[in-house]
């Protein structure tokens, strides 16, 4: 939803936007129905509902929650947007359904312990682990509603559109103008102005201005509270009864928070990530898995950046980022390179790293240890530069190991590209 939203609107502008996976995340990400229990916390108007991960939790839900309703949303609970029109690999399109009672326990089995492809999963898809079963709600009108953070103004910005639903990014593209934007001062906090303003821009039917600004700035106060990155709604909708509702949610949090955010911390579900990168935090180490066959080890961002290009422009596609940091240790650079062999993608690893406060004899002999304790069956290809360069250098040579050394980047990269696709 917003990835692709945000890209097209405010790039220019929102730390927030990219595409799945080519980018690195500093965010937790919770399912729907956490988010849903969260904002309910916070006075935000949502369906009642529950989450259930077997058929057997299914038809308890049923009874307990649901005893006198004709139709239920069955709704697919993966970290990713587009689960309306996604599609199952076992063939079944949708992740999301509106179908009558007796209908819930066939469809819900069906989408549990089965992949759902979408536009933001990339074309492996995410596993269905749990399914949210909420109540059917009397929807008179749809809307978007958006909170992220904002380079311009240094600080949160609420988007608003008076429209909403599965294809808010073609509307965006196509009509800009509708929607709105209105920056929050994050000192002063969020004002009957500010709120009135992206009431405007939802332009409700019917209902309650008053009760719809209260939402407004109650959904304000969880995105500061909770320290979320993103707080986006689509749709946020009106009901036949005049309430303002959250019928579906996506909320994400700043890693930065987690040690005052213990609970919402606790909410992680690693099997909806990367396992690769799962393994990278824990050995600290910053990991983001790509589509290439060029693994690259470098320290630092910034020269992680410069290394990728480099790759590229030499014909090659680099297969992950990672970056070991500015002071690894031997033991995280071994696990460094266990995390790459484990890509049977990768053809060739590229080795770059500039000595400074990381001493290149250090990289030098986890390179050498890492080599003989993963049986690497690619060239590597190690360039260093810096700090210990030249112990840095004599380890690797005496190491007796086939490593193919490079006197500066571009021809690491060079070579790198030679060994993966000769």
């Amino acid at each position: 939803m917003v990835r692709g939203l945000l890209n097209k609107l405010v790039s220019r502008s929102l730390s927030v936007a990219g595409k799945w996976q080519h980018h690195q995340l500093r965010r937790l990400n919770i399912h729907e129905y956490q988010g849903a229990e969260l904002m309910s916390k916070h006075g935000v108007n949502v369906p009642r509902g529950v989450a259930v991960s077997s058929v057997e939790e299914v038809r308890k839900a049923i009874k307990d929650y649901f005893p006198n309703e004709n139709e239920l949303v069955v709704k697919s609970q993966i970290l990713a947007g587009g689960r309306g029109l996604g599609t199952f690999k076992s063939g079944l399109q949708g992740g999301v359904h509106i179908v009558k009672t007796d209908q819930v326990e066939d469809l819900a089995g069906k989408m549990l312990g089965q992949i759902l492809v979408t536009k933001q999963t990339g074309p492996q898809g995410k596993i269905v682990s749990k399914v949210y079963l909420c109540e059917k709600l009397s929807l008179v009108n749809e809307m978007y509603f958006a909170i992220t953070l904002d380079r311009t103004s240094a600080g949160p910005i609420i988007i608003a559109c008076s429209k909403g639903g599965t294809s808010i990014e073609d509307l965006a593209e196509k009509f800009p103008d509708m929607i709105i934007k209105v920056p929050v001062d994050v000192f002063e906090g969020i004002t009957d102005e500010d709120a009135a303003k992206v009431v405007d821009g939802l332009a409700p039917k019917v209902a309650d201005r008053n009760k719809s600004i209260e939402q407004v700035k109650n959904l304000y106060k969880l995105f500061v509270d909770c320290d979320c990155t993103l707080l986006e709604i689509n749709p946020i909708a009106e009901t036949a009864d005049n309430q303002l509702v959250a019928a579906d949610a996506k909320l994400n949090f700043d890693d930065n928070a987690a040690y005052r955010q213990k609970e919402i911390f606790a909410l992680r579900d690693t099997t909806q990530e990367d396992p690769r990168e799962v393994t990278a935090a824990k050995a600290d180490l910053n990991y983001i898995g790509l589509d290439g066959e060029i693994g690259c080890m470098v320290n630092g961002a910034g020269l992680a950046m410069a290394t990728m290009d480099i790759i590229k422009l030499h014909g090659g596609t680099p297969a992950n980022f990672l970056d070991v940091g500015g002071n690894a240790s031997e033991g995280q650079v071994i696990e460094a390179f266990k995390i790459l062999t484990a890509d049977d993608k990768v053809k060739a690893i590229l080795v770059n790293i500039f000595g400074g406060i990381m001493k290149c004899d250090v990289i030098a002999s986890g390179i050498v240890n890492a080599a003989k304790e993963v049986a690497l069956k690619v060239p590597v290809i190690v360039r260093l530069e810096g700090t210990n360069v030249d112990q840095g250098k004599r380890i690797l040579k005496e190491s007796g190991m086939a490593l193919i050394t490079a006197e500066d980047l571009d021809d690491a990269a060079q070579k790198a590209v030679k060994a993966a696709y000769k």
